[in-house]
C-alpha cells in the first residue's frame, strides 16, 4: 500500500509543476499585455495632448490675418484658405508626455481645419513572454480640430464715410463679439470664442 501512494505521488509531482509552471506563464503573459495597454494608453495620451496643442497654437496665430479679412471682405477666402499646422508645438507635448512624434499634418477646410498627429511612446513592452517584445513601442493617432462657430457677422459703418469698420459676431453659444478695425479687442480675449478647439474621431 505504502509503495502505491509512494509511486501516484511521484507521478503527480511532474503534473503539479507543469500546473505551477501553467499558472506562472499564464501570470506573466497577462501581465504584459496590462503593460502593453497601459502603454498604448499613455501614447494616446501624448497623440490627444500633441494634436489639442497644435489646434490651441494654430488658433492663437490665427489673429492678424483674420483681422485682416474683415475690412476686404475675404473672411470667407481666409475660412477656407490654406491652413499649416505648428507641428513645433506638438512636437512639445509628445515630447512632454513621454513620446516621439511620428507624423504631423494639417488638413484645411472652409470652417474646419483639421490637425493630425501621430506619436510612438519611447517604452518598450519588454517582455520575456512576448517574442519581439523588447524592440515594441506603443503608438497612436490622435485628430484636433479648429472651427469657427461665428458665422454670417454683420457689418457696420460707424461714421457713415461708407467704410464698414464694425463687426458683430453672434456665435452658437449664444455670445456676441464685436471687434471695431481701429481698436480690436486683444486676440486671446476673442479667439476662444470665435474659435472651438476639440478632438474629433479618426
Amino acid at each position: 500500500m505504502t509503495r502505491i501512494l509512494r509511486k501516484e505521488q511521484g507521478q503527480a509531482f511532474p503534473i503539479y509543476v507543469m500546473m505551477v509552471a501553467g499558472l506562472l506563464f499564464l501570470a506573466l503573459a497577462f501581465f504584459a499585455v496590462g503593460k502593453a495597454s497601459a502603454l498604448r494608453n499613455e501614447s494616446q495620451g501624448a497623440a490627444d495632448a500633441a494634436a489639442l496643442a497644435a489646434a490651441q497654437q494654430a488658433r492663437d496665430d490665427f489673429g492678424t490675418g483674420f483681422l485682416a479679412s474683415l475690412p476686404l471682405d475675404m473672411l470667407d477666402a481666409f475660412l477656407g484658405g490654406s491652413f499649416v499646422a505648428p507641428c513645433h508645438e506638438a512636437q512639445r507635448l509628445a515630447d512632454a508626455n513621454g513620446s516621439d512624434q511620428q507624423l504631423c499634418y494639417s488638413t484645411p477646410g472652409y470652417l474646419r481645419d483639421r490637425v493630425t498627429v501621430e506619436v510612438q511612446g519611447r517604452k518598450t513592452v519588454d517582455s520575456s513572454v512576448l517574442p519581439g517584445s523588447e524592440n515594441r513601442r506603443a503608438e497612436a493617432k490622435a485628430t484636433a480640430v479648429v472651427e469657427f462657430r461665428c458665422p454670417n457677422p454683420e457689418a457696420v459703418d460707424l461714421t457713415g464715410d461708407g467704410v464698414l469698420d464694425l463687426y458683430v459676431f453672434t456665435c452658437r453659444n449664444g455670445e456676441i463679439i464685436e471687434i471695431t478695425l481701429a481698436s480690436p479687442p486683444p486676440w486671446e480675449s476673442v479667439s476662444r470664442t470665435l474659435f472651438d478647439v476639440r478632438l474629433v474621431d479618426q
